[in-house]
Parts: C-alpha cells; sequence; structure tokens
C-alpha cells in the first residue's frame, strides 16, 4: 500500500465515510474532519453513541489500529450494527499518543460497505494519523518574549498597552509577533495567539 498523501487518499480507501481529530485535549480536538454521512451523523449525535461506541471506547484505551471486527468489546446500544444501516459495515479504528505532556491524542475511524480493509491499508491509514498528529504538535521554537506578547494580544491588549507593560517599545512587541506568526504560519497575531492558546503554551 503506498503513502495516503491527502483526504482524496483517504476518501477511496474509507468510500463509506470517516472521522479524524487531531490533539483532542481534555474536550475538544485541535482540528477535525467529519466525513461520515449526515444521516449517520445525526442519528449519533441524537442517540448519543459516544459514550457507549465500542470504537471510541478502543481509542482511548490504545493505540495503533484495528478493524472494527476486532475490537471486542460490549456494545450494548448495538452501534455498529445500526452503523451497518448507514452503510458503515466494515470499519478501521486509528489511535496515536505519543505522550506529549498536553496529554493529546489523535485518531481517525474509516468505513466501507464491501469488504474488510486489507492489512496494508490498516497501515497506510494509520501512519497518515501519525503523520497528521506530529504536524499538529505544538511548535518547541517560541521564545519566552513571544509567548508573553502572544498571551496580551489573547487578552484583547493594544500594541501600545502591551509595550508599556513590558518596558519595551512597539516596534519591539511588533518584531515578537511577527516572529511568532511566522513560526506557526499565522496570518494575524490573533490567530497565533488562538493557536498558541489551543496548544496550552499560554
Amino acid at each position: 500500500m503506498t503513502e495516503l498523501k491527502s483526504s482524496d487518499d483517504v476518501q477511496l480507501l474509507a468510500k463509506n465515510g470517516y472521522y479524524i481529530a487531531l490533539r483532542v485535549g481534555f474536550a475538544f480536538p485541535l482540528e477535525e474532519v467529519n466525513a461520515l454521512p449526515a444521516a449517520w451523523v445525526d442519528h449519533y449525535t441524537t442517540h448519543r453513541f459516544m459514550l457507549h461506541d465500542p470504537v471510541i471506547r478502543w481509542i482511548y484505551a490504545n493505540t495503533g489500529a484495528i478493524a472494527w471486527s476486532g475490537i471486542d468489546l460490549p456494545d450494548p446500544m448495538r452501534v455498529l450494527d445500526q452503523a451497518q444501516t448507514f452503510g458503515l459495515r466494515y470499519g478501521v479504528a486509528v489511535a496515536c499518543f505519543d505522550g506529549n505532556r498536553e496529554g493529546q491524542r489523535s485518531f481517525g475511524t474509516f468505513a466501507r460497505s464491501d469488504r474488510e480493509f486489507e492489512r496494508a491499508e490498516i497501515d497506510a491509514l494509520h501512519a497518515y494519523v501519525v503523520k497528521l498528529h506530529h504536524a499538529k504538535a505544538p511548535p518547541t521554537n517560541l521564545t519566552k518574549a513571544e509567548l508573553e506578547a502572544l498571551k496580551m494580544v489573547k487578552e484583547g491588549q493594544r500594541l501600545k498597552q502591551i509595550a508599556h507593560t513590558l518596558g519595551v517599545s512597539e516596534g519591539a512587541v511588533k518584531q515578537r509577533l511577527k516572529n511568532a506568526k511566522t513560526k506557526l504560519g499565522a496570518q494575524t497575531s490573533a490567530q497565533a495567539a488562538a493557536m498558541v492558546g489551543e496548544f496550552g503554551l499560554i
């Protein structure tokens, strides 16, 4: 199986839909892609399946990749049986955690209706999620001064206020924010501040 490079490649494998959550912390993922059938998402949400879904329970207790048929956990609400009626007959669960101090894990669940996923396909999906997980890792190259300025931006302080509080020129603050935006790939200081907030760095 060749490397999966894009969501289009994933869609070719997971013909009936998939869901990927990246860097899930205490509650919410840093980023998510929900390409599952809308009718299934509505049914799943309405019946609050997440707490009872054996796939999700496996994901939070393990790392690696497994076919849904290999998950040996109770399914009292028959989530997997009901998924089949929406075309999600065969699936794969993927979970990765790299021991990061934020406790963030990434996972994916992928489905098709025609056959079980082959081992090489399962491995390729696992590698794809792991790659995305690492790509969303918090940057380690932000300086204390840059983080300090971003924290003040997040608090709603203006450039002049930040410069006064830090005892530096407005130009110095602008440079710190510019450096931080470059490192984060952010368009604006507000976006950069939001990103480091999501990473738990401020």
